[in-house]
């Protein structure tokens, strides 16, 4: 009887612990679901995921029938192609090829997509900068410091070139970036951002009041608040003049007075356009004009806009030496200097009445338009999203909350209802999709400014992209279209063949009065920071018929959509090709 009851209660005693041991499982398992439910709620916040529906993958989809893109066909010869848009209906469509499927199909892969895209914006970091070599720098900074300098942010005390790395700014990458851009201070302050100029500043501070640590490399100072930690890179200016790009804008009729267009002259015997530039880069103007042997620095103005560019025949000579046809015209070049007239940019002093989104496919040119809003309004721009990247770099806008209303517009990439009847009008900047594709594939895979490798273009992701965004290229107008309230369509190919007169319609549309000397700053600067250099050949095509046959149809049906609202329809570079 005792050994009996030894043998049960060795037994309990196990039980007991395995109970224990299940118990702790089980809570540990539900603690970690918990927070991943948190999570998903912080990072999707109101855009439209309940914390607990799964977010399907393709199998599921493919499982719960949603059709692929391809087998979107018209059912019908000349039948239309109308997505989303309840006034023009289609008979008797196949319901697969309905505007409602479209319409249900998208909304259930936008949240696979945005969910890819969050963590994409998030995590990204662009290759390169424009300004910065993204390569490694010595500690020793060879350039001569000259001390600590008071700095006002209403009047600055460099007035040269502005660059911002919030987050790997160093002594050397500033120096570089002043010396190569023919100046000879370079200025750091706030730990991040780096000016440049060709004055030395006037007010000394006390060397401790620059305090603040650069941001990519420890034990550097960087300025600090309203202060400049200033080096002379006079020395480093003839190594960086090998680099300095002279640009060579083009022959141009002469004003009838260059005295008072130009602010700046030399007139020199055996003139050349490098010492033209060197003069002018001194004087810190962006444009070198030359006219015999006269050499002229200034800004472009509404008397001398490069608008209207003529013959080069008629400016005689070559682009070293010039001696122009009976002093009619004049070659003008684009010296390293920026054009600083329009690179000031604040948060608005009143929240702003009017909720305004700037809205694109991913791809679109959106940053760009901000670069050049920002710079012709003086007033930063918001985003839906944080860009760790954009904001590094100068897009101040991207850390504040997207409804603070103190930026004079919000980018998105968004296309739900409840997401466009929260803005009051909108900027809808549309792309060729082809190129907007493209473009969107290559910052996924390479950041901002770099490019997919040819192994990516070539892999099971390209269709798999393809099939699911060039949808959403679609249904993105389509739906902007049918909720937006009021609505200004900007093809982002007009914008970049006609800059001034497109940017004054988005200015206009966001209630903003501008300068025209300011406009054409903003043309003078504008590539901005995130443009890729140049367009990397392939030598393949990347688009199958079968791509090509599926997203010309979208293209159709945006256009019948667009001339359907009143709206001139897609440029013809976007027709079928």
């Amino acid at each position: 009887m005792a050994k009996a009851f030894f043998r049960l209660q060795k037994f309990l005693r196990r039980t007991q612990f395995l109970l224990f041991f299940l118990t702790a499982a089980y809570l540990m398992a539900g603690s970690l679901l918990l927070l991943q439910r948190s999570r998903l709620v912080i990072q999707q916040g109101s855009r439209g995921t309940p914390a607990n529906q799964a977010l399907p993958g393709p199998e599921e989809m493919s499982r719960a029938g949603i059709v692929d893109p391809r087998t979107l066909q018209s059912p019908r010869p000349g039948a239309r192609l109308l997505v989303g848009m309840d006034a023009l209906q289609e008979p008797a469509l196949d319901p697969r090829h309905s505007p409602r499927w479209l319409m249900s199909r998208n909304s259930e892969l936008r949240q696979l997509r945005r969910r890819w895209f969050h963590r994409l914006t998030s995590d990204q970091e662009p290759m390169q900068t424009a300004g910065f070599k993204a390569t490694k720098h010595a500690t020793e900074h060879k350039g001569t410091y000259m001390g600590c300098f008071t700095d006002d942010s209403r009047e600055r005390t460099l007035k040269g070139a502005v660059f911002y790395d919030l987050r790997k700014m160093t002594v050397a990458h500033c120096q570089e970036a002043c010396a190569e851009r023919a100046y000879s201070y370079a200025g750091l302050a706030y730990g991040a951002e780096c000016y440049c100029g060709n004055t030395l500043p006037a007010a000394a501070a006390k060397a401790e009041e620059c305090s603040s640590e650069c941001r990519g490399e420890k034990g550097s100072v960087c300025g600090g608040v309203n202060r400049l930690s200033v080096y002379r890179v006079e020395e480093l200016r003839a190594a960086a003049g090998r680099r300095r790009n002279v640009i060579y804008r083009g022959c141009f009729r002469a004003p009838e007075n260059l005295t008072d267009t130009f602010p700046a002259s030399l007139i020199q015997p055996n003139l050349t356009v490098e010492m033209c530039s060197e003069f002018c880069s001194k004087k810190e103007f962006p444009l070198a004009v030359i006219r015999g042997r006269e050499c002229y620095c200034g800004y472009p103005t509404g008397h001398f806009s490069l608008r209207d560019g003529t013959d080069g025949l008629r400016c005689s000579g070559t682009h070293n030496t010039s001696s122009t046809a009976e002093g009619k015209y004049c070659l003008v070049y684009q010296t390293p200097v920026q054009d600083t007239r329009c690179t000031d940019r604040k948060f608005l002093t009143t929240k702003s009445k009017v909720f305004v989104a700037l809205s694109s496919f991913p791809g679109a040119g959106n940053t760009w338009a901000r670069h050049l809003i920002e710079h012709a309004t003086g007033y930063y721009t918001g985003s839906y999203y944080f860009d760790g990247a954009l904001y590094n770099k100068g897009f101040k806008g991207e850390k504040d909350h997207w409804r603070s209303r103190r930026t004079i517009c919000v980018k998105t990439h968004e296309s739900g209802k409840t997401e466009i009847e929260m803005f009051d009008s909108a900027i809808l900047l549309i792309r060729n999709p082809y190129k907007s594709l493209m473009a969107e594939f290559n910052r996924k895979y390479a950041g901002h400014l770099g490019y997919a490798t040819d192994r990516n273009w070539k892999s099971k992701e390209w269709p798999d992209f393809v099939n699911s965004y060039a949808s959403w290229w679609a249904s993105h107008v389509l739906e902007w279209l049918k909720y937006g309230k009021r609505l200004l369509i900007v093809h982002y190919e007009d914008l970049k063949q006609s800059l001034i007169p497109k940017l004054k319609e988005m200015v206009e549309f966001l209630n903003v009065t501008v300068t025209e000397d300011r406009l054409l700053c903003v043309e003078n600067n504008r590539d901005g920071n995130f443009k890729r250099s140049g367009a990397k050949q392939k030598n393949f095509e990347p688009f199958t018929q079968e791509m090509k046959d599926l997203i010309n149809r979208y293209i159709l049906t945006v256009d019948e959509a667009l001339r359907g609202r009143n709206f001139s329809g897609l440029p013809r570079e976007y027709v079928p090709r």
